[in-house]
């Protein structure tokens, strides 16, 4: 029997779960949701392009009489001071997620397996009546739809 994980949150540890989430939903409110479509317009800034970027602020930065006012230096300049100060702590929720991701996968693979065991006993010592409503309503878990019939071929006249 597999048991990856033995997990106990107290009522405090909950508490202060949930007040961390509605810090970061607080601090996060500026940050924006884009559409599908808004995501694929979108200029993409990889690490190739990031060098290209900042090489080419700075070079701007240091030659000002050559930017017009209306090329938007300042606020790019503002974008990335913040994407510094931002990517660091993104990493770290991503990592955090990922943790909370797989122990909620662990947790899941924990019960099911228990469930499963625990459901096989029942097949072949719950024979007794009183016990063949809830084996039926459990069976429903494995039960194979019916395969809807395979439309016949047109035809030819």
């Amino acid at each position: 029997m597999q048991n990856l994980l033995s997990l106990t949150l107290s009522e405090q540890d909950l508490a202060d779960l949930d007040g961390a989430l509605e810090t970061l939903r607080r601090v996060f409110a500026p940050l924006i949701a884009l559409q599908p479509a808004q995501r694929r317009d979108l200029y993409k800034m990889g690490s190739k392009s990031e060098t290209f970027c900042r090489q080419t602020l700075a070079l701007l930065a240091a030659n000002p009489q050559m930017v017009p006012p209306n090329l938007g230096l300042a606020e790019a300049q503002a974008d990335l001071v913040a994407l510094d100060a931002l990517r660091p702590r993104l990493i770290q929720q991503r990592q955090l997620l990922e943790r909370g991701d797989d122990t909620e996968m662990a947790l899941g693979s924990d019960i099911i397996g228990v469930a499963l065991e625990g459901y096989a006993l029942l097949k072949v010592s719950g024979k007794g009546e009183a016990l063949k409503g809830a084996r039926r309503e459990l069976s429903a878990r494995f039960a194979k739809g019916t395969r809807a019939p395979e439309p016949e071929a047109a035809l030819a006249e």
